[in-house]
């Protein structure tokens, strides 16, 4: 296709990518989602996914929405299996996706709403790839704190690939923070777990450790690979580093609570 940069790994052209990247900012912002872009672009690579992403992202920049972090996703080999998707990927996070403890939250605003359990790392410093280690990323971290991830997918579900979910901002809706920061040392984050409730109903558990062996192994991954397409995490960012437990359901009404023990509670309500 004229435009197109297969010397990169891409098969679309620019204009393709931009076209994808505005639906799906419409669908986000109308709350709806839209057919599989794989049945659509059968040749759509994981770097043309990683270009729809980038464009999404920067346009959302010029409309005024202010970025503060990353997610990482399909790290955990139950999420791996709950989505039959094989290699993580990475989302943006922007401020108005970010919720305190106990927020109220309209289940509306998402599409397809499930919630995860995840330890979020905030960057005391950069860390840069493209030779990042877990020992650099434990370095450069001020505190990890609990975290919730809500999903939300704009793309249909039935038959997605990673190459649909990439473009669709790895499905990140928002997040919870809350419950305890600790610092690195503080506590051995590998073993890090958590009790996942629905309406005081335990409906998931997990350890941290299901995250690449330690869940600072998410975040390195994440600075070599954003190294590929130019970019780094910088010092202040959040970043969610994946999730231990399956994606769980929820519906209008719902509260989720998620217990780390040690590491305190983290909740929200739908509404």
């Amino acid at each position: 296709m004229t435009g197109a940069h297969e010397a990169d790994g891409r098969t679309l052209d620019d204009a393709t990518v931009t076209a994808i990247a505005d639906e799906l900012a419409r669908a986000e912002a109308e709350r709806t989602t839209v057919p599989l872009l794989t049945a659509r672009y059968p040749g759509m690579t994981v770097e043309d996914s990683y270009a729809v992403q980038n464009t999404w992202r920067r346009r959302g920049i010029e409309a005024g929405r202010r970025p503060v972090g990353r997610k990482i996703g399909l790290t955990s080999k139950v999420m791996q299996a709950a989505t039959g998707i094989t290699e993580p990927d990475y989302g943006a996070i922007f401020a108005d996706m970010v919720h305190e403890n106990g927020s109220v939250i309209e289940h509306a605003r998402f599409s397809n709403v499930r919630v995860e359990v995840e330890l979020a790392f905030v960057l005391g410093e950069r860390v840069a790839g493209p030779h990042a280690t877990v020992f650099d990323v434990l370095r450069a971290t001020e505190y990890v704190v609990p975290a919730l991830e809500i999903l939300s997918s704009r793309v249909e579900m039935t038959g997605r690939t990673i190459v649909d979910t990439i473009s669709d901002n790895a499905a990140m809706g928002g997040m919870v923070h809350g419950g305890n920061p600790v610092r690195v040392g503080e506590t051995d984050l590998r073993w890090a777990a958590a009790l996942l409730y629905r309406n005081e109903t335990i409906e998931e558990t997990g350890v941290a450790a299901a995250v690449l062996n330690h869940p600072a192994a998410g975040v390195a991954w994440l600075a070599n690979k954003l190294a590929r397409h130019g970019d780094v995490l910088e010092a202040g960012e959040i970043v969610l580093a994946g999730s231990f437990t399956r994606p769980m359901w929820v519906e209008p009404g719902d509260t989720v609570l998620a217990d780390y023990r040690e590491l305190g509670t983290v909740t929200c309500r739908f509404v």
